[in-house]
C-alpha cells in the first residue's frame, strides 16, 4: 500500500460526499457504491434527469443540479446542500471533458470549451468549498485528472494539459491544506469505458469499466492516499516513462500509440 498522506477513511457511515460530474461514468459508479457504504452522497451535473434517476429510492442521495463552468451554479448548488441540512465532509470534483485534437486540426473554441470544462470548472468548485472545508478544519477534496497529464500524448493537445495543470493543482493543494486538516487526493484513471473514451479510434490498453474505476478509487480514499491511479500497471508504465530521456521518450511513445 502506498504511504498514507491522509487520513484514512474507516467508516463512511454519517459523512456526506458531493460528487460533481455524477450523471454517469466514473462519478455515477462512485456515487452508487458510496451509498452502498453507508455515505450519504450529494451528486451533481447538467443532466438532472440523470442525476434523479440515480437518487430515486435512495434516502441518503440528493440531486443537486449544477453547470461546473458557471461559478454562480456551482454555489448554488452547494448552498442548496447544506440548505438540506447537510455538512459536506467530501468533496470528489470528477467532471471533466475530452476531445481529440491534433495540431492540424487546432481549433481555438474546441480548446476554450476543454479549458472551462476541465480547468476552470475547477477553480469554481474550489472557489464554493475551499472556504467551508477550511472553517471546518477537516474533510477533504478529490480531484479527477488523468494519466494523460504524466507527459505529452498524441491527440492530447489540449486535454492533456489541462490534467497536467489538475496534477499541478493537487500537489499546491496538498501542500496548503494538509496543514490545516484537510485532506486532498489526486486521482488519475486510464482508460475507463465511458461516453468520452466511446469515440476514440485507437487501442486503449487496461479499459476499466467504470464499476472498476469507482472501486479503484474508493479504496485509495479509503487508504488515505494522495495519489490514486489506475490501473496501476498502465499507470506505472506511463509514469516509468517518463524517466527516460526525451529522445526515448518519443520514440516510444511513437511506437506504442502508431501515431
Amino acid at each position: 500500500m502506498a504511504m498514507a498522506l491522509n487520513k484514512p477513511v474507516r467508516d463512511w457511515n454519517g459523512r456526506c460526499v458531493w460528487i460533481i460530474g455524477a450523471s454517469s461514468g466514473i462519478g455515477a459508479a462512485t456515487a452508487q457504491l458510496l451509498l452502498e457504504r453507508g455515505a450519504s452522497v450529494a451528486v451533481s451535473a447538467r443532466r438532472a434527469p440523470l442525476l434523479e434517476a440515480l437518487c430515486h429510492g435512495q434516502p441518503r442521495a440528493l440531486a443537486a443540479p449544477l453547470d461546473i463552468t458557471d461559478a454562480t451554479s456551482v454555489h448554488a448548488a452547494r448552498e442548496q446542500i447544506e440548505r438540506h441540512g447537510w455538512r459536506i465532509d467530501m468533496v470528489l470534483v470528477v467532471a471533466g471533458g475530452y476531445h481529440a485534437m491534433r495540431a492540424d486540426g487546432f481549433k481555438l473554441e474546441h480548446a476554450n470549451l476543454l479549458l472551462d470544462l476541465n480547468l476552470r470548472g475547477v477553480y469554481n468548485c474550489l472557489d464554493a468549498v475551499l472556504p467551508t472545508l477550511l472553517e471546518q478544519g477537516g474533510g477533504g477534496i478529490g480531484i479527477v485528472a488523468s494519466v494523460a497529464g504524466y507527459g505529452g500524448l498524441p491527440k492530447a493537445l489540449v486535454y492533456g494539459p489541462t490534467k497536467a495543470a489538475l496534477i499541478n493543482l493537487t500537489e499546491t493543494l496538498y501542500l496548503d491544506l494538509a496543514p490545516r486538516g484537510v485532506s486532498v487526493y489526486q486521482i488519475n484513471p486510464g482508460f475507463v469505458a465511458t461516453d468520452l473514451t466511446a469515440g476514440n479510434d485507437f487501442a486503449m490498453p487496461a479499459l476499466m469499466t467504470p464499476e472498476a474505476a469507482a472501486q479503484a478509487l474508493v479504496r485509495g480514499l479509503e487508504q488515505g492516499q494522495f495519489h490514486i491511479h489506475f490501473p496501476r500497471r498502465f499507470s506505472n508504465s506511463l509514469r516509468l516513462l517518463r524517466l527516460l530521456p526525451y529522445s526515448a521518450y518519443f520514440w516510444m511513445v511513437r511506437k506504442v500509440t502508431g501515431l
